[in-house]
């Protein structure tokens, strides 16, 4: 196995924990706790799992010198390194190595059942986390060995673009609006029938001359005084141009 650099963290600490010898197991039904000497553990002292890469260490330690008594390698979990008991919550039994390449199963025991659960659940935490990171692996080099698509431009091709048809705007910006009665009105101060001497002015016109000088106008009909401009024609018309 190749050795890893990594950086170690710690997963779970425990502060008393017992060692037992275990007979060789009768069967194949699993270990069980009650054959042990539980009243006389081989070694008790702290427990301490730590993570490196992939792997979990399972570190039995002094709990005054901190010096190692032995650890168990965890590649996974469960598994053949940790294996709990048929008996009881509290008791596991660990494959322990000496890294010269000699094992040995030993009885591992908890005081206290709350410090087993954490126990298991730091180990159970740990390669959960260990599936996802390599179903996550898969997944990138999957995605990295399938064809990737080419979305760009070939030389001379081209694209065309349909925009459909779009109304030109008037460019003045405004539309004409109609005059009431088709007509324009005459300008302001101007009389049907007749043209409005200049202020001032003594001049009578005569009948004959009125009839001559109103020629060229129109005559927007008899309702129209001949005393009042025609305002209401004006003020239809203007009232019109500035809306």
């Amino acid at each position: 196995m190749a050795e890893d650099n990594s950086y170690e963290s710690i997963l779970c600490v425990k502060s008393e924990v017992h060692v037992y010898r275990i007979p060789p197991r009768a069967s194949n039904r699993g270990y069980r706790a009650a054959d042990w000497k539980l009243d006389e553990p081989a070694w008790s002292g702290r427990m301490k799992i730590t993570a490196k890469g992939k792997l979990a260490y399972i570190k039995l330690e002094d709990k005054n010198t901190g010096e190692l008594f032995a650890q168990a390698p965890v590649e996974q979990y469960p598994g053949s390194v940790v294996e709990a008991v048929t008996d009881s919550s509290r008791y596991f039994v660990i494959r322990i190595e000496d890294g010269n390449g000699r094992h040995a199963f030993i009885g591992l025991g908890f005081a206290d059942r709350g410090d087993s659960f954490d126990f298991n659940v730091a180990l159970q935490d740990h390669f959960k986390w260990v599936k996802q990171e390599g179903e996550l692996a898969k997944m990138e080099a999957t995605q990295s060995d399938a064809p990737k698509l080419d979305l760009s431009f070939k030389e001379g091709q081209t694209i065309k673009i349909s925009i459909g048809n779009i109304k030109k705007k008037d460019a003045s910006g405004t539309k004409p609006r109609p005059v009431a009665g088709g007509l324009l009105p005459p300008p302001p101060g101007i009389k049907a029938g007749g043209v409005i001497p200049p202020p001032g002015s003594q001049h009578t016109v005569t009948p004959a001359q009125q009839q001559t000088n109103s020629a060229p106008f129109l005559d927007f009909g008899s309702s129209v005084s001949e005393t009042q401009p025609s305002a209401d024609l004006w003020g239809d018309f203007t009232s019109a141009g500035s809306k």
